[in-house]
């Protein structure tokens, strides 16, 4: 029997630069993915002048066979790229401005996050490995689903109760009637 699921742990490489304007003193960006990384709590990779590279965090990609279709929209993008979502910090002692949400592979699920606001969105360039392991799930359990129009109702509208509301409820008076019509205390049949 086949799994419906595949996991990998992501190295997460966050990158800051300063900033090009004096209100922006430092940019943050995702900038590469480490595919089976030990646990990392924000250790520094490189250093390039004023650059500085952190694997911030290792977070678990999680694949499922019903999200194949946006697999296969990943894997053509040029470069096949996952997503990883960041949420500005709360906590003073963090090191960085921003937390390391989550991480995925499909851009549907990227799309979901990035109606809020709240949260940044970045696409990473898949290495190759994990591009090829996202191609073999996506091989095994991809099923194309025609596409199927839906049918109305066919519903006779010739009916002598049509357009008289509920059929529940006893009204044989218009029931569009506007209350200003009737006299005070009057009611409706």
């Amino acid at each position: 029997m086949v799994e419906k699921t595949a996991s990998m742990p992501l190295g997460i490489v966050l990158r800051r630069q300063p900033g090009v304007t004096r209100w922006a003193r430092w940019v943050w960006r995702a900038v590469a993915v480490l595919p089976g990384a030990a646990p990392a709590d924000w250790r520094e990779l490189r250093r390039e002048g004023d650059a500085v590279e952190y694997h911030a965090a290792t977070l678990t990609l999680h694949l499922h066979r019903a999200d194949t279709e946006g697999y296969r929209v990943a894997l053509g993008n040029d470069p096949p790229s996952v997503y990883v979502v960041l949420r500005e910090s709360e906590d003073p002692d963090n090191p960085a401005p921003l937390v390391v949400h989550s991480v995925t592979a499909s851009p549907f699920d990227a799309q979901d996050y990035t109606d809020s606001g709240e949260e940044i969105v970045e696409p990473v360039a898949m290495p190759d490995a994990l591009a090829a392991w996202v191609h073999r799930f996506v091989e095994q359990h991809h099923v194309d689903t025609p596409f199927v129009k839906r049918q109305r109702d066919r519903v006779d509208t010739q009916t002598p109760e049509d357009g008289k509301g509920d059929a529940r409820v006893r009204q044989t008076a218009d029931v569009y009637l506007s209350p200003a019509g009737r006299k005070r205390g009057e009611r409706l049949h």
